[in-house]
């Protein structure tokens, strides 16, 4: 898979790792010099350029590319790079970093954004499901307002505990996807149980986590 990352900061050299380390492709694409640091991440592709213009986006050949990821420092130009990649290039997947949470109702697919990454949402998310137990926690948005990554960790005293995953009866647009349980992941299916100390991933629809949490408790 070809990615191409606008933003060659430290958050977007980080991303270009993890991917070049699970075999994909990757271009880096800033226009500050300074951040031109190929020997920091040798083994991806340079470019530099300002990803807001068309003209860069040509010669980074962006048609090409399945993902995008805009990861700079400036929601503006996070914003408009996720904008350009989808209806000027038809880009499949565009992921886009928010920076200041009060821009966080623009990241939606109006601007061509399918992912968007929230970085001091998802920390405050990941210190409440650290110390929660029995509340749903919202760790991501996929395509604002319409989906979203959620956890709970199972009560004690859940009326669910023991119950099979297949004999509940889920909010509609819910979907249980993952169990972690004693340091494992697993996939549940039907014959599964739930058992207290469970966290339960989910993603589900915005308008249905206030059900679901009454359910799981």
């Amino acid at each position: 898979m070809r990615v191409a990352i606008a933003g060659a900061g430290a958050v977007g050299r980080s991303i270009a790792q993890e991917l070049l380390e699970n075999g994909h492709e990757v271009l880096l694409i800033d226009k500050s010099p300074k951040a031109i640091k190929v020997e920091m991440v040798p083994r991806a592709e340079w470019l530099l350029a300002d990803a807001c213009e068309i003209a860069s986006l040509d010669d980074a050949a962006l048609e090409r590319c399945q993902v995008v990821v805009a990861s700079s420092g400036d929601d503006k130009v996070n914003l408009v790079v996720s904008l350009l990649a989808k209806t000027e290039y038809g880009v499949p997947r565009v992921v886009a970093r928010i920076n200041h949470p009060k821009n966080e109702w623009l990241f939606n697919e109006s601007w061509g954004v399918d992912v968007a990454v929230s970085t001091p949402r998802l920390l405050s998310a990941l210190v409440e499901e650290a110390v929660s137990v029995g509340d749903l926690v919202r760790l991501m948005t996929f395509r604002q307002g319409e989906a979203n990554l959620v956890e709970l960790t199972l009560p004690e005293d859940a009326p669910l505990g023991g119950e099979r995953v297949g004999s509940v009866t889920w909010p509609r647009d819910t979907a249980l996807v993952a169990i972690l349980r004693e340091g494992r992941v697993l996939v549940p299916s039907a014959d599964d149980t739930l058992e207290p100390g469970d966290e339960l991933m989910f993603v589900a629809s915005q308008d249905v986590e206030d059900e679901l949490a009454e359910l799981l408790n």
